[in-house]
């Protein structure tokens, strides 16, 4: 019997379609899916993970928050951790499917995560020493009959040894760290759960060097002459050549001299034309940068969108790190396919009539996996988000295709009194590949009229302006990305997850990565007392090493002694100023608790302060002055939230908060549960039957997000309906959006 492994239900699945002879048939063990196929005289079991089914822990797990600690085992998630209680019966099942088998396939997704997810799988729940390994990039059935066809006799030795190495190391690093800062301020009389990482601290500390250079930033004033004037029909507006003046008599006396002036001359003119090449595929730091640019959709909920996709056989494996599309993935039958989904039609024909289709491939490489692509498969039903996604990417995959786009780019300098001013222009004059990748093409284009040199502009205006030089600007989710990406910190698959860590943290806050009092604090400490935490040369250092030994140029264990030594000196060092640090960091956390848990005002009493409270049952609000006021508000079981200071309702002068949801966009909502928002009230509704199922009945619904109206056979029927509300239909809308 052979057992094929895979990282999850739906891959088991489509594995079990694309090799059986006939049609798979399911099975079940408490739950568990597993399917039994032929394939030829083969009879094949194909079982499944939810993700890692292992977890690293502390041998002999000592009282307190004592360091170092290196004596470490892999464990049962289940055991590591209460969330993960779920994933004990697909483990229980593999190893009830082990023992049948005789042949083992790992065909978990081909990269350090997966490869180490199988081998964990093969050797503690399988008891073997190795197995044979599927390879493909996408989980359409060419694709899997050909990895199965072509089976690696082992598993990727170097994957799963450099997969295991970055866990030992997260490990040692998180846990004695996090463990020193918190034992630190519980030293110092304080307690709160701190933590810190490998890379985690140095990724906080770009974002706070930053905070500390706009706090730092004094400004410079400036002064700027613009010209606004017309010329053949059309405006124009003009700035003087000098850009900024420093000087403000130098300013002044420019200014005085041409104020008046209501003519001036055409001196120069200056015509450039350059083509444009098309994109280049995406990896998926890309993906994520462009996806955020285009959409405002965060990096990790990008991921996770596109990790759907691939799962549905919808497009290739994004966790790539390669801008480079081969031939082998058959790109004129990937376009055929895409021909049949409407919105794609017109610009894959034009591309399947090209004699040659060579896509704009970039340097940017990975061993395992292409640049991300369409698999041509047709989606069927996507939500609003992952819809967008899927056409950025298709798009993106035609538009490497297309032809260059030709831009002209024009500069006119104007002469006034001898002073002179610029403006320039720009305009696409052949759009080439700009057709394939609409609306996406963020150009700016500006078109300037047909003056030739000598030819008079009428003066509108002259404008003295008074400016200052504006501080650094903060990173957003995106550009952080890409910033730890250029300087060799993380993978490409957890950089988003490090970001998310620091927001969960309360070391960062907004969109705009703002460092917090807790952030700034750690790091001005750290820095002080303990640098080498944050030394971002060091978590290169071993990011390298990781590659070497993928590469089998280096062994594990000579960069994990390398590891526990450094970290044993840092940890001694730590130790010796323990207090020192513990000093330094108590007020900030007492003082950044308060600021994360103050919700506002109490309505009722009107001297107390609301604040965020967990309790026996669960999160709710409660007013300060308890029992004296015994003000309580609700919140919602699950979700993150944020407290959001002086906001207010606009219907009923409650105090707001925001609530974060995984996948969903953030809402802000008011505590009041009888708020005019979520009533209902205003609204003209009737129920009516469900004109989705045939089977429900349209009726209002409340929830903390306000009224809407659904099918009542939720969750079999998903129907959502817009609602006509006087005051309040954007509120509604965003509801409806939510509930998707």
């Amino acid at each position: 019997m052979e057992l094929i492994i895979t990282e999850k239900p739906n891959a088991a699945k489509k594995i079990a379609d694309a090799l059986a002879d006939g049609k798979p048939a399911k099975d079940s063990s408490n739950g568990v899916p597993f399917y039994r196929i032929s394939n030829g005289k083969k009879d094949i079991i194909i079982g499944c993970a939810v993700g890692h089914l292992y977890g690293l822990a502390e041998k002999n797990k000592k009282k307190g928050f004592s360091y170092p600690v290196f004596d470490i085992q892999w464990v049962p998630t289940a055991e590591v951790s209460k969330e993960a209680a779920f994933s004990k019966k697909y483990l229980d099942t593999l190893i009830k499917l082990a023992k049948k088998a005789d042949t083992f396939i790992v065909a978990t997704d081909y990269d350090i995560e997966g490869e180490v997810i199988g081998y964990n799988i093969i050797r503690f729940a399988a008891k073997q020493k190795d197995a044979k390994r599927m390879k493909f990039s996408t989980l359409t059935k060419p694709d899997l009959q050909k990895a199965y066809t072509h089976l690696s006799p082992t598993l990727d030795w170097g994957m799963a040894h450099a997969g295991e190495t970055r866990h030992f190391l997260d490990f040692f690093y998180g846990i004695n760290l996090s463990r020193a800062l918190t034992r630190a301020v519980s030293q110092a009389g304080r307690f709160g759960i701190l933590s810190t990482g490998r890379v985690q601290g140095p990724a906080l500390k770009i974002i706070v060097d930053r905070e500390k250079e706009i706090l730092a930033f004094k400004p410079v004033p400036y002064w700027q002459l613009s010209l606004d004037g017309t010329a053949k029909q059309q405006k124009i507006e003009a700035w003087h050549k000098t850009d900024k003046f420093w000087n403000k008599p130098e300013a002044d006396s420019i200014f005085i001299k041409i104020k008046n002036e209501k003519k001036g001359m055409f001196s120069n003119i200056e015509k450039t034309s350059f083509q444009q090449a098309p994109p280049k595929p995406f990896d998926l730091t890309s993906l994520q940068t462009e996806a955020y640019k285009c959409f405002g959709i965060n990096p990790k909920t990008t991921l996770s969108i596109a990790q759907e996709l691939y799962t549905g056989g919808y497009i290739s494996y994004p966790r790539t790190s390669s801008q480079q599309l081969p031939e082998a993935i058959g790109f004129r039958n990937i376009l055929t396919q895409l021909a049949k989904q409407k919105q794609f039609e017109q610009n894959c024909k034009f591309l399947l009539a090209k004699k040659n289709l060579t896509p704009n491939n970039g340097q940017k490489t990975d061993p395992a996996h292409p640049a991300i692509y369409p698999t041509g498969i047709a989606p069927k039903k996507l939500d609003e988000r992952t819809a967008k996604i899927y056409d950025l990417v298709t798009k993106r995959f035609c538009a490497t295709f297309g032809d260059s786009a030709e831009r002209e780019t024009v500069v006119l300098t104007i002469s006034v009194k001898d002073e002179q001013f610029i403006t320039r222009g720009a305009r696409t004059v052949k759009q080439g590949w700009h057709v394939l990748y609409a609306p996406y093409v963020k150009l700016e284009e500006i078109e300037l009229p047909a003056v030739v040199k000598g030819d008079i502009i009428e003066i509108i205006k002259i404008q003295q302006h008074a400016k200052e030089t504006q501080p650094p600007k903060r990173y957003t989710p995106s550009s952080i990305i890409k910033e730890l990406e250029k300087r060799g910190l993380g993978t490409k698959a957890t950089r988003a997850e490090i970001i998310d860590t620091l927001y969960r943290r309360n070391y960062v806050k907004g969109e705009a990565l703002q460092a917090t009092e807790l952030g700034m604090q750690i790091v001005i400490v750290l820095e002080k007392y303990s640098p080498k935490i944050l030394d971002e040369e060091l978590t290169r250092h071993f990011e390298e090493d990781m590659e070497k030994i993928r590469e089998h140029v280096k062994k594990p264990e000579t960069v994990l002694s390398e590891a526990k030594d450094i970290l044993t000196e840092l940890l001694t060092e730590f130790r010796s100023k323990e207090k020192d640090i513990g000093e330094g960091l108590k007020e900030t956390l007492a003082e950044t608790k308060t600021a994360m848990t103050t919700v506002g005002p109490c309505p009722s009493c009107k001297q107390g302060t609301l604040a965020l409270r967990k309790g026996k049952y669960g999160r709710f609000i409660a007013c300060g002055r308890y029992p004296d006021c015994k003000t309580t508000f609700k919140l919602p079981a699950t979700g993150m939230i944020e407290v959001l200071p002086g906001k207010s309702c606009e219907h009923c002068g409650f105090p707001m908060i925001k609530i974060i949801k995984k996948a969903k966009r953030p809402q802000e909502v008011c505590i009041n549960q009888d708020c005019k928002s979520k009533t209902g009230a205003g609204i003209a509704f009737k129920e009516k039957p469900c004109p989705k199922c045939g089977e429900g009945t349209v009726v209002l619904r409340h929830s903390i997000y306000g009224s809407f109206a659904a099918c009542n056979k939720f969750p079999k029927c998903h129907y959502i309906e817009r609602l006509v509300e006087k005051k309040a239909e954007s509120e509604l809308q965003k509801f409806k959006k939510h509930l998707q």
